[in-house]
């Protein structure tokens, strides 16, 4: 048998080139049989120092050992922006003035850290300050609050801080960008602040109850967390670039039906009520478009015809709303219930008048961006023309419009490629900035790289050469751009770039010596063909360190279906990759992740390969590509776990129901195992409006888990949040009561007045880890082993 090549030592790893270095990470051995007689690995037991071993590379402990990893800008204004930094220890905020090419601490840490520990009687560390986010106030010092809520105001000049007080950090207000004001909603009706004097106002009168002015939809996702915990969205608005219009949406969920949630609690448990509506509901969410002039109050209504909500706040003007440069007219975008149109609109911000500008249609769903949002069209200032993004021909491009007529002037871009994010337009130029992947020959298709091309069609010009995957964000005036390039296997860099994709300036080198010395491997690069043998399909093994030649290794397939978004998120740097594939890897498994047919950053076809049979979630080619994978690698196919969360709930269920033969065990979490019971414009979009048949049956009864809980054979783990207002319990609970009717034998775990978000829960990575082990391993996992989270 050959040897599967792999570097042990991170002096090794941390030696190579990054090209060579990904060679490395990509060899095999390649002869099919080569694995063939091997035996399996299956140890009577693992123990607790194991676990320990595995916990060191779960994201909160890994992140530490990481310095400079990861820059997500907060731009000030046009220049300037500044950034948390993860370093060794702790974190540092750091000021970067783009114009100036100057890169400093945001403020002296060690004062601040004195000051606040003198003002507040406790003690505060310079690397260890109690908050994430500030803003700077009008006296130029900075304003901040704490992770218990506490509001301080510090002086830069003498680092003198005041507080706390009581004033709550302002998390349902949208200032104007120019300042003196803010926008929220009360009541269901829309206010404004002055932000100097703190004189509220009421701009509208007639809100009613689930009916109001610039609300957050109660439908999915937090409704009821949200109210628990005290949090209060942001408005759903939009200044005009004067301050002195505000657009919203006056939003109708008035007769949808609501769903219900108990709260355990001592005694009688807490009833919660939230309007959510369902695929095949006759009466959904609603939205009609408002413009509000903050200084007289007056108020006008889109002529338009009320258009379907969406989820949460994006649903008008959190990223489809688009004002005029002189505040008179603006833009918004809206889909059809059933997602096959997508349409602009221009309305008169005077006159409320309104007109359609373009209407896109398809045979299954349109978007405007693969990934959902934000939105890829932009209005030129010149006010006669607009760039539209479309999957017209088979790949997402970029295209130029006319304004007036709404008809096509040219293509920006086109090809066998994907864009994926518009980041900026220079009218002045003719110039249009954005990111895509797949464009360069020979480099992984999944890396994101900015690009800027003609208006006017042609000329399109790579400006971050790097062949790596690229993290970028524009400044506000598209004059300049943050980027973080790196690969599964190398440390990020970010830069700040110019125009003309120059690096203008080093932000950060990150540095991960100390999670290599920890015995940190990044992940190996596969592409394997899917179910049609054509197609490829891209993904990741986590392979265990010091394996043994002749030995077979079971596998744990983590899931996630899409569409939206696959189960691997970033071929990107990543201290906390999604399916724990660090920590399963000591533990002695092969762990997978494939972004199959049905996720994005492809074509088209790729993309909405299984619309309207929501069932397939990609599986086919997960079993596909393992089996090949099976002959490179050792990978006993004999032993298959699978797991995942939410869509990956659903599909971990589905695929042992499916393929009762090939995934041997699953723990399935907080699954939308139908869609009947789901938000509706999920189920809508991704599998077609539902259809009522004569005897009883719908469209829909082909995606239901329960439908099918017959053909379970093996080990089964579902778990869910009571709480859970995003994908509710009720779905988990059919599933179950159908095993049971079939008299199939499973586990489960509730986790109680938790909401969706509690996948990362220590208790439940330790129950995960369990259930692997004794199920797919066959050995004893150590005993109520506790992992902890700083």
């Amino acid at each position: 048998m050959k040897r599967l090549f792999i570097f042990r030592s991170p002096t090794e790893l941390a030696s190579l080139a990054p090209a060579a270095l990904v060679a490395v990470l990509t060899f095999a051995a390649a002869a099919p049989d080569a694995v063939a007689q091997s035996r399996p690995h299956a140890p009577e037991s693992v123990s607790a120092s194991e676990y320990a071993r595995a916990e060191q590379f779960l994201f909160w402990n890994a992140e530490k050992l990481t310095s400079g990893a990861t820059v997500a800008p907060r731009w000030v204004d046009a220049n300037r922006f500044w950034y948390r930094n993860q370093v060794f220890g702790g974190h540092e905020f750091i000021m970067v003035d783009a114009a100036a090419r100057t890169r400093a601490p945001a403020f002296d840490h060690d004062r601040l850290s004195a000051a606040l520990s003198e003002a507040s009687d406790e003690s505060h560390e310079a690397t260890d300050l109690p908050f994430d986010e500030f803003e700077f106030n009008d006296s130029g010092g900075i304003r901040f609050w704490t992770d218990t809520h506490e509001r301080w105001d510090c002086d830069l000049g003498a680092y003198r801080c005041t507080g706390p007080d009581s004033v709550a950090q302002a998390t349902h207000e949208i200032g104007y960008s120019g300042g003196g004001r803010a926008v929220f909603s009360r009541d269901e009706n829309l206010w404004v602040r002055d932000t100097d004097t703190d004189e509220e106002r009421q701009l509208s009168t007639d809100g009613e109850p689930h009916w109001g002015y610039g609300v957050a939809p109660e439908g999915c996702c937090s409704e009821i967390s949200n109210r628990r915990s005290g949090f209060k969205p942001p408005p759903v608005a939009e200044w005009s670039p004067d301050g002195r219009r505000i657009a919203t949406h006056r939003y109708n969920e008035q007769d949808v039906e609501s769903l219900h949630l108990l709260e355990t609690a001592t005694g009688r448990p807490i009833l919660h009520s939230y309007r959510y509506a369902l695929p095949g509901d006759s009466i959904v969410p609603t939205w009609e478009l408002y413009v509000f002039d903050a200084e007289t109050g007056s108020s006008v209504k889109a002529d338009y015809d009320p258009v379907p909500g969406y989820f949460g706040s994006a649903d008008t003007t959190w990223h489809a709303t688009q004002w005029a440069p002189a505040g008179d007219r603006l833009w918004f975008s809206h889909h059809s219930r059933d997602f096959k149109n997508q349409t602009l609109v221009e309305v008169d911000a005077e006159t409320g008048a309104a007109r359609k500008v373009i209407v896109e249609s398809g045979d299954t769903w349109v978007e405007l961006n693969q990934l959902r949002t934000p939105y890829n069209w932009r209005v030129l200032d010149n006010g006669s023309e607009f760039v539209w993004f479309s999957e017209r021909e088979g790949w997402g491009h970029l295209y130029l419009h006319d304004l007036a007529t709404g008809e096509m002037k040219n293509r920006i871009t086109q090809g066998s490629w994907l864009v994926v994010q518009l980041l900026a337009v220079d009218e002045g130029a003719r110039q249009v900035y954005f990111t895509a992947v797949g464009r360069e020959p020979g480099r992984d298709p999944y890396y994101h790289h900015l690009y800027r091309a003609s208006l006017d069609g042609g000329g399109v010009t790579l400006l971050s050469p790097e062949d790596m995957h690229h993290q970028v964000t524009a400044s506000p005036d598209g004059r300049h751009f943050v980027d973080t390039y790196s690969t599964r296997a190398t440390a990020p860099v970010t830069v700040l770039r110019d125009r003309t994709g120059r690096a203008v300036m080093m932000i950060e080198q990150a540095d991960i010596g100390p999670l290599l010395e920890a015995g940190w491997e990044p992940p190996v690069r596969f592409s394997a063909k899917a179910r049609d043998g054509v197609t490829d399909v891209y993904g990741y093994l986590w392979l265990p360190p010091r394996m043994e030649e002749g030995t077979v290794y079971p596998v744990i397939d983590y899931v996630y279906p899409g569409p939206q978004i696959g189960p691997i998120r970033t071929p990107g740097f990543t201290t906390g990759p999604r399916g724990q594939g660090h920590a399963f890897a000591q533990l002695g498994f092969i762990t997978f992740a494939v972004d199959a047919m049905g996720t994005p950053y492809r074509s088209k076809a790729f993309h909405e390969s299984y619309y309207g049979d929501m069932r397939d979630n990609g599986i086919p080619d997960h079993v596909s590509a393992l089996k090949a994978l099976a002959l490179r690698y050792p990978i006993d196919i004999d032993r298959v776990g699978i797991f995942g969360h939410s869509g990956g709930g659903f599909s971990s269920m589905d695929a042992m129901l499916t393929f009762p033969d090939f995934f041997k065990v699953a723990v399935s979490g907080a699954g939308n195992h139908d869609q009947r019971g789901y938000h509706f414009p999920w189920g809508e979009k991704y599998h077609g409006l539902l259809e009522r048949n004569p005897d009883g049956t719908d469209s829909f009864d082909s995606q239901a888990n329960q439908n099918i809980a017959s053909n379970l054979k093996g080990k089964l783990l579902l778990h869910y949040g009571s709480l859970d207002d995003n994908v509710h319990p009720n779905m988990t609970l059919l599933v179950a009561d159908a095993l049971m009717e079939a008299n199939k034998t499973f586990d489960m775990l509730v986790f109680p007045n938790r909401n969706h978000g509690y996948a990362r829960e220590p208790y439940l990575i330790r129950r995960t880890w369990d259930y692997f082990i004794e199920h797919l391993m066959g050995a004893e996992p150590p005993v109520d082993y506790q992992i902890v989270q700083p």
